[in-house]
Order: C-alpha cells, then structure tokens, then sequence
C-alpha cells in the first residue's frame, strides 16, 4: 500500500533568552520550572532558534500494532528508533537521528495499583496528566528540554523522569494524543491506527500463546475496557488528518484467522503541508484474481480503490485496498 509522505516543516518563532527554562516534573500534579542557562549552537537541533519541532501524533488502543507501525514511520525519516542510551532500561521512549517518540503512558497520574484502587483504567482520562503533557509537548515544540516522566510497564510503578531534548520531529504516541483540544492544537500531523474488533480479537488470540493468556481472560479484557475506548479513543478519529482502518476481508466468506485483511487509507483534504496519496484516477478500481492453473495460492486476489468520500464531515481521499 502507497504510504503518505511527510516533509519535514521549518518554521520561524520568537527565541527564548539565552537563559532558557528548562520545563521538569517531579510530581504527577505539580509543574516545576527552574532556569538553566544554556549556549546554543546551530547544529543543536534542542537549541535552534530557527526551527520548531515538528509534532506527529499517533492514536489507537492497546494492541494494535503501534509500536510495529512506530518503527515504519520513524524509518522514513532515517534511522533506526532506539531507548536512551545509558538511561532507564525500562523507558518508553525511541530515539533515532531525526525522530524522538514519546510513548503517552507516560503520562499516566495512576500507577497500576492506583487505578485498581480507584476502578479505572489506563483509558480513563483521569489516570492521566493532560496538563503535564500540554506543557511538555508545548515545550518541546519551542525548543525547550523537559524531564518527562516514566510510567514502567514492567513493574506498573512511576519511574523517575527522564531528559528529553527537542528533535526533529517529535512523535507522541498512545491512547490519548488527540484527546485534549489543547495537545491537539499542537500537533502537525495526525494519524489514527482503526483496529475494527474483529481483526483485534484474532490479533490477541494468535498472540495468547506467547504471552500465556486464557481465551477467556482476553475475552474479559477486552470486555473490561470497551465502555472506555468506545468513550475516550474511538472519538479521537474525527480529528485525525489520516485514519488507517483494518478490517476484515470481504473476500473469504466466513474468514475467522485474520490473516487475509481489508485495509482503508482515509486521507483529509485541505492539511497544512501534506498532500493525500495519489493513486490512478478517481472513482476508478482494480482487481486482479489469481489463475489457478498457474498459481497454488488459494486467496481470491486483490482489489483497489480510489476516490473522494465524506468522513465526520471532512472532504477526503479514500484509499481502500480489499485483499
């Protein structure tokens, strides 16, 4: 499937003092700042005063190929995405030569045993500091270093925090990139991973086994944080300037595996500094069905389609490739 280009957008804004603030956190509720001076040099993308930090923002749920998709992404801007290094073993986040990603667990308020205690989850805004991650994104954004905070997925515990200097481009990724108007009025570009539930649940059954999970405790889990995303992330698509739904084939009747999948690239018109994927022409579709007397493969082939379409109101471009 043709992917969407991204170009990398230089913009010009008032620069600090030289003696910048350096933005901190070392509380889930409280917002620190103190001064540290610092001497800025050009090739310092964390000190220019001539570009800004281009933000992308990714949203899906849990277990739905973020971190595969992270990798693809950060890969078409050059390098390969890895942790500090010589920092905390367990920390979310991936740095590469132009890309920093922020994994938004981060921003958890609660601890595991914390929304245990309260009866919430993870998608419940409020096991989430909104306010600290306006604050850091928007820092970050300008040019000015944070320590974000660690939620451990090991351990469920909330680590110390962690230096962040402003990249490239900053990629902020999780349950909730999209949620508060505020982060969002941040964001350059945003995309939205649309797992249908079908697809999710044959996802997390071909990964039962490897994980050690029950049937039916996926089922449980599943059923637990429904109400949650069905409230809290599903709504974030609306906002999103690209939606990658998955979806199951309408080429194999009764098709339960999830291997053979229908996939929808669902472009917005009218985006600051990115243009939709072009195709072939309008309203045209291509299928192609195997010749069995030459090919062993019994899927039914492939089909494409381009065109224009609606979508919560937006004008768009519709990419649908049905396998």
């Amino acid at each position: 499937m043709a992917a969407s280009s991204l170009s990398t957008i230089q913009t010009h804004f008032n620069p600090t003092p030289s003696s910048k603030t350096h933005l901190g956190s070392f509380s889930q509720n409280q917002l620190v700042l103190y001064g540290k001076t610092t001497t800025c040099r050009r090739r310092l993308i964390s000190c220019s005063a001539e570009e800004q930090t281009v933000v992308i923002g990714l949203a899906a749920d849990s277990g739905c190929g973020k971190s595969t998709f992270m990798r693809r992404l950060t890969s078409v801007f050059g390098g390969a995405a890895e942790p500090p290094k010589g920092g905390n073993p367990d920390s979310n986040t991936l740095i590469s030569e132009m890309t920093t990603v922020i994994c938004l667990d981060d921003y958890h308020s609660l601890d595991r045993t914390g929304r245990k205690e309260k009866g919430v989850t993870a998608l419940d805004p409020r096991a989430n500091d909104f306010d600290l991650m306006y604050h850091q994104v928007r820092a970050i954004k300008e040019g000015i270093p944070v320590d974000k905070p660690i939620y451990n997925h090991v351990t469920g515990l909330l680590d110390p925090p962690e230096l962040i200097k402003p990249p490239k481009i900053l990629v902020i990724e999780g349950l909730h990139p999209m949620y508060d108007a505020r982060v969002r009025e941040l964001l350059d570009f945003s995309i939205y991973l649309d797992i249908s539930n079908e697809v999710k649940f044959a996802w997390k059954i071909q990964d039962m086994a490897e994980r050690g999970h029950s049937l039916e405790s996926i089922k449980a889990s599943i059923e637990a944080r429904k109400s949650d995303f069905d409230a809290y992330i599903d709504p974030q698509k609306q906002h999103a300037d690209a939606v990658i739904e998955v979806l199951p084939t309408q080429l194999i009747p009764d098709d339960n595996e999830g291997n053979v999948l229908r996939v929808r690239l669902i472009m917005k018109e009218g985006v600051k500094y990115f243009d939709p994927v072009y195709l072939f022409d309008e309203g045209s579709t291509i299928s192609w069905i195997p010749c069995g007397r030459k090919l062993t493969c019994s899927y039914p082939g492939i089909k494409f389609a381009y065109g224009p379409d609606t979508y919560y109101g937006h004008e768009l471009r519709l990419h649908s490739s049905l396998q």
